[in-house]
């Protein structure tokens, strides 16, 4: 069985959004004849988002984890391990002084960011495994966007290994950039990494067609070895039955709510079904910052907050669902925002309430599957319609089958040197 290396600073018992898909990827290629060897940072080195420990037992046993230490430089920053967030400090409410200067380190102390203190050893182990096991392929999937310079520097150090790029978010274009107030200098530094990733990369993969083309634009001729491979539904985390609240609107978000998630329209809707008199529950699975809570629970009657849940339990979350809630976050370059969590939100069959871009690749894939429907954040009426709608005939779609892991592991393998 050809074996081939994947390097993902994110990996069990890491949690959050991060981790599923080449945790999915990689329980699937054994089924084509791949074998995956895996390269990742011990948790004891790590700074991940999030714990689940119940994602360990989507990996069969004929998968390699291999793990070694990472210099944490988070700790440089005074910032305690537990609850990192993935995207640094973009997701944190702390405007005070303090704050800004943690960021202002991150974006420009930091260049791509503070996961690099783990490419040295990531490199070195890497090295020896091409070498122990003979790999032709490497597979390096960010963020963090530094993970991508170990692939650069393992290309330089091993011409004839097919190196493939995996942008499951974009990388200097990613909303929250500019929070990190980088100088000019900073941002010719990260982009110009960027450049060279994608120049000498020999194929990369990103989740939606509006990525792609960014990226194709970073680089002269490098559109044709950008491949588009979402991400995706794992069908055996929706078996078995799941018990529905028949007479209640239930309307759930799962992930990150920030305030660059704009929520004034819906708010208003969900006001209007109060005054019609409709059983409605709104509920957010994930992280909230206090006062953003605060401003919900004002704001509407029937509100409730978990804490982050484990996979399988967001999974039920979301399939004893009314509505499932998705908010694409305010940006200029929103339109190729394509979250993971839409594909488990379609899988569950439940329709699908999306405030962001209409014109964006999100809704290109509602609008495809017939699943929900993209509103304009202020679409009052429009948001007013559909939850009615919802709540009087509720639909369940069937998953579609160009979103299962299984299928989208396949396209993977063709991109594979066999030879």
């Amino acid at each position: 069985m050809m074996k081939i290396l994947i390097i993902t600073y994110y990996w069990p018992p890491s949690g959050g959004a991060g981790v599923q898909r080449w945790l999915k990827f990689a329980r699937y290629l054994p089924e084509y004849g791949i074998e995956p060897v895996i390269l990742t940072v011990d948790p004891e080195y790590a700074t991940f988002p999030a714990i689940d420990l119940t994602l360990e037992k989507d990996m069969p046993e004929i998968v390699k984890v291999y793990k070694t230490k990472a210099s944490d430089y988070y700790s440089l920053l005074g910032k305690n391990k537990k609850g990192i967030p993935s995207a640094g400090f973009a997701n944190n409410p702390n405007s005070s002084f303090k704050g800004k200067i943690q960021r202002f380190i991150r974006g420009n102390f930091f260049i791509p960011d503070p996961r690099k203190g783990w490419n040295k050893y990531a490199i070195k182990k890497a090295s020896e495994l091409i070498r122990e096991f003979g790999i032709k392929n490497v597979i390096t999937t960010s963020p963090p966007h530094s993970s991508q310079l170990i692939g650069l520097k393992l290309k330089q150090r091993f011409p004839d290994i097919n190196w493939i790029a995996d942008f499951r978010d974009p990388w200097t274009d990613i909303y929250y950039y500019d929070q990190f107030y980088p100088t000019p200098v900073s941002k010719f530094i990260d982009r110009r990494y960027e450049k060279m990733v994608i120049r000498n990369c020999d194929s990369l993969i990103t989740v939606g067609p509006s990525l792609k083309n960014s990226l194709a634009h970073k680089t002269r001729g490098s559109s044709e070895k950008i491949n588009v491979i979402t991400n995706g539904y794992d069908e055996n985390d929706f078996t078995g039955d799941v018990e529905k609240t028949s007479n209640k609107l239930l309307i759930t978000y799962t992930g990150t709510l920030s305030d660059m998630y704009p929520m004034t329209g819906f708010l208003s809707s969900i006001r209007e079904l109060e005054q019609k008199g409709y059983d409605y529950l709104l509920r957010f699975i994930g992280s909230v910052h206090d006062a953003r809570k605060l401003g919900l629970k004002s704001a509407v009657k029937n509100v409730q907050f978990f804490d982050y849940a484990d996979h399988q339990t967001a999974i039920r979350y979301m399939r004893e669902s009314t509505v499932l809630l998705l908010i694409i976050p305010l940006h200029p370059g929103n339109r190729s925002i394509l979250t993971g969590k839409l594909f488990e939100y379609l899988a569950t069959g439940n329709p699908v309430l999306c405030l962001g871009p209409v014109d964006g690749d999100v809704a290109e894939i509602l609008r495809e599957t017939g699943n929900g429907q993209v509103f304009s954040y202020n679409d009052t009426p429009g948001i007013v319609d559909f939850l009615e709608r919802s709540a009087k005939k509720p639909e369940n779609r069937p998953a579609p089958s160009e979103y299962n892991r299984n299928y989208l592991t396949g396209k993977i393998v063709k991109l594979l040197k066999t030879g």
